[in-house]
């Protein structure tokens, strides 16, 4: 008589090793950033061209040796102006792409309802392009086709590369770009606000803050700090060191 299977462990199906190692794996701590919510890319871009804007603008006007007053009022202007200008553009740019998006979802919609069967077949091309064995790929693409919602987004997703469920937000991106200009703007004229007039405090002040935001972007995107931030500290110098040589040239003469 043959003997009898162990008793399987109560909570452990079918799957056992499978199961269990997908269980570790989702246990392990492996999880992925939100890289979809579109407030990144105009934060990080904000509070950098804020800072680089505004050192470039002070050193411009406190090369051609202008007044504090002169200063802070160029600086306020720049940082408001600067600030507004990024959130209106990014709030349009985001809001056209994701416009663009639409029209492009709202075709690829009409020809599922209109072309099934040769939508399916795309489909499949695209699993075969993936190195799926024909067959397969092919039925893939008629259970995918049962569920037109989740054809579209495979659709859209290959075809688009971008996601029609996860676009980012205009209002999101607007905000983010507004708030963080403002703060890298103003990081340069805080010296002057606070009553020195000393334009190498403003240059140490935007360096310092360039070199760190720089780092830290970078590691945000996993690679080397030091690479970030010099590579963040170089561009703000050489942009700050243009405008107050333009404006020591020009100062003497308007």
């Amino acid at each position: 008589m043959a003997a009898s299977n162990p008793r399987r462990p109560k909570g452990r199906s079918a799957a056992g090793p499978n199961l269990a190692a997908a269980e570790q794996h989702g246990a392990s701590g492996h999880e992925h950033r939100d890289v979809s919510g579109g407030w990144l890319r105009p934060a990080v871009f904000g509070a950098m061209d804020g800072l680089v804007t505004n050192v470039s603008l002070i050193s411009g006007v406190g090369g051609g040796g202008l007044s504090q007053h002169t200063i802070v009022l160029t600086g306020l202007a720049g940082l408001v102006a600067g600030a507004c200008s990024m959130a209106a553009g990014e709030f349009v740019s985001v809001s056209s792409q994701n416009e663009l998006v639409g029209s492009e979802v709202a075709k690829e919609r009409y020809e599922l309802e209109h072309n099934p069967s040769g939508e399916q077949a795309e489909l499949a091309a695209m699993y075969r392009a993936r190195g799926v064995d024909p067959d397969l790929a092919a039925e893939v693409a008629r259970q995918m086709s049962r569920r037109p919602a989740d054809a579209l987004r495979v659709h859209v997703r290959e075809e688009l590369g971008v996601d029609p469920q996860e676009l980012p937000s205009p209002a999101t991106a607007a905000g983010a770009s507004l708030v963080t200009f403002a703060v890298g703007a103003l990081i340069p004229l805080l010296p002057y606000l606070l009553g020195f007039d000393v334009l190498g405090a403003a240059l140490i002040l935007a360096a310092v803050a360039a070199f760190v935001g720089g780092g830290l972007v970078a590691r945000i995107t996993a690679r080397p700090f030091w690479r970030g931030a010099l590579r963040q500290l170089v561009l703000a110098a050489v942009a700050a060191g243009v405008t107050y040589g333009i404006g020591t040239l020009a100062g003497g003469r308007v």
